[in-house]
C-alpha cells in the first residue's frame, strides 16, 4: 500500500492502495444531484437506494412541481432503507458506540444516533465527504456524539473491540472482504453485530452478466458474488443471524428513479440485471462470536 499525499492542514490521510486513491478521487470530486437533492429534503444524505412500495400518484398533477415530488419519493425510500438497516443493528444503548464504515455523506450515521442516540464514528477514505458529514453534524447539533474520520476501512487504526455494531451500506464492493471482515472482527466486541446491505451477484448465474460489469465500470467498484459473503464471514468469526433478499422491494425505487430529472444512465443496468437474476440486493446480520 502507499500513503496517499496529505493536503495543508487536512487530517492525516489513511494509507490506501492505488486503487483505493482513485476511488477517494472520483468521490472527493463527485457532485451527482441524485445524491444531493434528495438529502437536501431534511438533512439527511445518503449514498444508496431505496425498497418499499412506490407511491405512483406522484407522476399525476401539477407538471411544474413533479420533480419535487419524484425527489421526496425517492428519498422517502432511501430512508426507509435506512431504517431498515438500522433496525438489524441488534439492542444498542446510549452507552454504546458505533461504526458507519464507508459513511459517504453521514446520512446514515446521522439515523443511528437518532435512533439511539449512542455514539457513531463515520469513516471515509474521501475527504470531501468527511467534512460534508462532519458539518451535517453540526447543523443537527450532534457533534458532540456523532464524528467523521478519514480512515481506510480496511485498517481503521481504532482499538480491539471498540464497537458494540458495525455496518457497511453499499459500501464493501470497493474492497477486499477477507481484509474486511479480519478488521470487523477485531473492532467488534464480543456478541456485537455486523450488518451489510449490498449488491451482490448471484452465483447460480455464473460470473458477472454484462449489466454487472457495467455497474462495476460505472462505480469504479468490484461486486463480489453472494457466496464470498459468507465464506469470509465464517472465515472471520462472523456468523450470519438475518439474511434479507431485498432484491424485489427495491425495483420500484430504480422504476422511478429511470423516470426522474435525476437519473444517471445506469437504471437500466440495474433494473435488467434484478430482473434476470444475475444480480441481487442483500441485507445480512451477523453475531462476533
Amino acid at each position: 500500500m502507499t500513503m496517499a499525499t496529505q493536503r495543508p492542514g487536512a487530517a492525516a490521510a489513511p494509507t490506501v492502495s492505488a486503487y483505493q486513491a482513485s476511488v477517494a478521487d472520483y468521490w472527493n470530486r463527485e457532485q451527482n444531484p441524485v445524491n444531493l437533492r434528495l438529502g437536501e429534503i431534511d438533512g439527511f444524505y445518503h449514498h444508496h437506494y431505496g425498497i418499499g412500495d412506490v407511491d405512483w400518484s406522484v407522476l399525476e398533477g401539477p407538471e411544474g412541481t413533479r420533480d419535487e415530488r419524484i425527489t421526496a419519493e425517492l428519498h422517502r425510500l432511501e430512508c426507509a432503507q435506512a431504517g431498515f438497516l438500522a433496525d438489524h443493528l441488534g439492542s444498542v444503548s446510549p452507552d454504546d458506540r458505533l461504526l458507519d464504515s464507508g459513511c459517504g455523506r453521514g446520512g446514515g450515521s446521522l439515523v443511528a444516533n437518532k435512533r439511539f442516540d449512542c455514539q457513531v464514528d463515520g469513516i471515509s477514505i474521501s475527504e470531501t465527504q468527511v467534512a460534508f458529514a462532519a458539518a451535517q453534524a453540526k447543523k443537527h447539533g450532534v457533534h458532540d456524539k456523532v464524528r467523521f474520520h478519514l480512515k481506510n476501512m480496511l485498517d481503521t487504526g481504532f482499538a480491539p473491540g471498540s464497537f458494540r455494531a458495525i455496518w457497511n451500506n453499499e459500501s464493501t464492493m470497493y474492497v477486499d472482504l477477507s481484509l474486511l471482515f479480519a478488521e470487523y472482527a477485531r473492532l467488534l466486541a464480543s456478541g456485537g453485530r455486523y450488518v451489510t446491505i449490498t449488491g451482490c451477484y448471484n452465483d447460480r448465474y455464473g460470473l458477472p452478466s454484462r449489466e454487472v460489469s457495467t455497474i462495476n465500470a460505472h462505480y469504479i467498484c468490484d461486486i463480489h458474488p453472494r457466496s464470498a459473503y459468507f465464506r469470509e464471514m465464517a472465515n472471520n468469526r462472523l456468523v450470519p443471524i438475518s439474511v434479507v433478499d431485498l432484491t424485489a422491494a427495491t425495483i420500484p425505487y430504480w422504476e422511478l428513479r429511470a423516470k426522474s430529472s435525476l437519473a444517471t444512465g445506469i437504471e437500466d443496468a440495474f433494473l435488467t440485471a434484478y430482473k434476470n437474476g444475475s444480480f441481487q440486493y442483500l441485507l445480512i446480520a451477523a453475531d462476533r462470536i
